[in-house]
């Protein structure tokens, strides 16, 4: 019996494939029925892929069954330390650093003592156009949850 590939390892097929295929990760979501950035992120090794989703990941990218089935496992969600160093990452966490007090306090200012969830949550990204240079719109939707004592 061979070991289980990684997510990582998973992840680094499903780069590949999609490269040569000459894909865009929106034609992969459209082909697969789901949003854009949860494909990217569950295909990049994020989220576990529901089984059905996987097959049919698997076959329009031409990928092992053991890809398909490590896109299933469970992931360990842990922050990778190298990433920051990307500029894209980096400016994120910089906006965070920046506006996360602010978004802090106008949550609890709007919805009282409580968290927004990143696990019952979506999140998405448009292009908007600006006379300035085309401008990066990133929604976070999380639900509200209150602290109940």
């Amino acid at each position: 019996m061979s070991i289980l590939m990684t997510k990582a390892e998973a992840a680094d097929h499903v780069r590949t494939a999609r490269v040569r295929k000459g894909l865009t990760w929106t034609a992969i979501a459209d082909e697969l029925g789901t949003p854009v950035v949860w494909t990217t992120a569950a295909l990049l090794g994020q989220h576990p892929v529901p089984g059905e989703v996987a097959q049919r990941a698997g076959a329009f990218l031409d990928l092992d069954e053991a890809v398909v089935e490590a896109l299933q496992l469970q992931p360990y969600r842990t922050a990778d330390p190298a990433l920051r160093s990307d500029p894209t990452i980096y400016r994120l966490h910089e906006a965070l650093a920046v506006y996360g007090p602010a978004l802090k306090e106008l949550i609890h200012e709007e919805f009282g003592d409580g968290i927004m969830s990143a696990i019952n949550f979506k999140v998405d990204i448009t292009r908007r156009p600006d006379p300035g240079g085309a401008r990066v719109v990133i929604t976070l939707d999380g639900k509200f949850l209150d602290y109940a004592w």
